[in-house]
């Protein structure tokens, strides 16, 4: 397996996942965005029965409506399928669109609230109190942790390893441990593999932490340990990173590794699985 490099080096190594998006940039959904609220502008009146025909003419702009009352996406779809069984939007536009209106009146009070939204004038706080209420920052944030499992995941089919994402094991202490790839299965661990890929900070840093501390500490002498830490987030839990790599340093665990050093995980990988017979020479 690879040396641990200096902490100092791994931590100038760290790199934004997610890459910046300016919130005034055009792009197709803001320009769809657009589109439907012109067209909610111009109907004469805004009443149950309108917004029924409406939402029925263009299922895929009924999630405005969850805009327009402040849910976010993830909220929106939990409160479909709490009420109405399915968190399809779409979905229920074409086929329900009457009982979508309505969920949206009896709990949210649509119509008072496009009503009262649609001829407003706004100023330059009250967009960026409304970007401060968002959960952009968050899904991104999410969409970046999955990057790295899905980084990690094509190395092994590359290799031809067998592998299980995103499930668990049972470690030396008989307790169920939680892991981003095992290979070659849940019943076998021979290789398991954590991804921290944080942007933004928070305890989750220091959960991610106390997971692959416990997985090293109960790993059993023939298995594998990699963890790959990557993200911005981390700058603002170094005490978390510096426990993390002192465990490679200590040998603790196999390897450690940014996006940018995915070539020597892939080689450590791969002659982890030669060594342990998953790979044919």
């Amino acid at each position: 397996m690879s040396e641990a490099v200096p902490f100092e080096a791994y931590l100038s190594s760290l790199s934004r996942l997610a890459p910046y998006v300016d919130p005034t940039t055009p792009t197709p959904e803001s320009e769809g965005l657009r589109l439907a609220v012109a067209d909610l502008e111009s109907l004469d009146s805004i009443s149950v029965e309108s917004l029924t025909d409406w939402v029925n003419r263009y299922p895929h702009w009924a999630n405005v409506f969850g805009l327009a009352v402040g849910l976010s996406q993830e909220q929106l779809k939990n409160s479909l399928k709490s009420s109405l069984g399915t968190s399809g939007w779409v979905t229920l536009a074409r086929k329900r669109p009457a009982d979508l209106v309505n969920f949206f009146e009896d709990e949210f009070e649509l119509v008072r609230a496009l009503e009262s939204q649609r001829s407003r004038t706004y100023d330059f706080a009250d967009i960026l109190i409304a970007r401060a209420g968002t959960r952009a920052t968050a899904t991104r944030s999410q969409s970046a942790g999955r990057m790295v499992e899905d980084r990690i995941t094509d190395i092994a089919e590359e290799l031809g390893l067998p592998y299980v994402a995103r499930s668990s094991f049972v470690g030396r202490d008989s307790e169920n441990k939680p892991a981003d790839m095992i290979v070659p299965s849940v019943a076998d661990a021979k290789i398991v593999v954590a991804a921290k890929g944080f942007d933004s900070t928070g305890s989750k840093l220091t959960d991610a932490y106390r997971e692959i501390a416990d997985v090293a500490a109960h790993r059993f002498a023939n298995q594998y340990v990699f963890a790959i830490v990557d993200g911005i987030g981390w700058h603002s839990r170094l005490a978390d990173l510096r426990r993390i790599h002192d465990l490679w340093v200590s040998r603790k665990i196999d390897g450690m590794y940014t996006l940018s050093s995915l070539g020597q995980f892939r080689t450590d990988l791969r002659n982890a699985g030669l060594r342990l017979g998953l790979i044919d020479v």
